[in-house]
């Protein structure tokens, strides 16, 4: 009964973690599209509480949930999709990081990209999720 509460949060942590992972670039589509003084001040306050309040709780809420489960499994660590999936979720890790370094450079006022980069940053998190919810579902090899 431990792993299926367990099961459950480590997906709700996933889920309000990626939906950080969706917005918070958003944002900086926005931020990056906007002109005057208000709304840049506006864009930072709500990445920063959207980065700090949601996306990093909720990251490390994944990681305990997910890291006990495999503590309860660890036979799932001798299987090729979960060093896989894994791999991903470290990948993912490292795109949580850069969007907060992001945050930071636009509080400071030191974006240098434009919307249209923002844009397609905004769609790796997709990729990652697809991949993941693949291999943990089908789990191909």
């Amino acid at each position: 009964m431990l792993y299926l509460w367990l099961k459950a949060f480590h997906i709700i942590s996933i889920v309000c973690w990626f939906a950080g992972l969706f917005y918070l670039p958003r944002l900086f589509v926005y931020h990056a599209q906007s002109e005057d003084s208000v709304s840049k001040e506006r864009f930072s306050i709500m990445e920063r509480k959207l980065y700090r309040g949601i996306m990093g709780p909720a990251m490390i809420a994944a990681l305990i949930f997910g890291g006990w489960l495999l503590w309860l499994s660890p036979g799932f660590l001798s299987q090729g999709w979960m060093h896989a999936k894994l791999t991903l979720v470290f990948l993912l890790i490292g795109y949580h990081h850069m969007c907060g370094a992001q945050v930071k450079r636009f509080a400071r006022g030191e974006n240098t990209r434009s919307h249209v980069f923002y844009r397609w940053f905004n769609e790796v998190p997709v990729v990652f999720l697809l991949a993941i919810v693949i291999l943990v579902v089908v789990k191909p090899f």
